[in-house]
């Protein structure tokens, strides 16, 4: 269920801002977007796995501020990764 570090690395590439760049919104809201969908696609065959629910709720909410600031700091670049992750907004 957890992101190996090879996926980690090439979403850091595809969205970094440089080559080490793994505190930008954009890096971070990539990955929780990786996260999410596999923690969804888990939820669909365990139904009853609360817990894990639980941790998805966490981390839609942490996605949700992320996105919250970049597009109060720079609108173009919360307008190009919403279309780069087919996020709905």
């Amino acid at each position: 269920m957890a992101l190996s570090k090879a996926q980690k690395q090439q979403i850091v590439d595809d969205f970094g801002r440089g080559t080490n760049d793994t505190g930008s919104p954009e890096v971070q809201v990539a990955l929780l977007t990786t996260r999410i969908n596999e923690l969804t696609e888990h939820l669909k065959s365990h139904k009853q796995d609360e817990s894990s629910r639980r941790g998805l709720l966490k981390l839609v909410g942490q996605r949700r501020r992320h996105l919250a600031y970049l597009q109060k700091k720079d609108l173009n670049r919360y307008r190009e990764l919403l279309g780069r992750l087919g996020l709905r907004k």
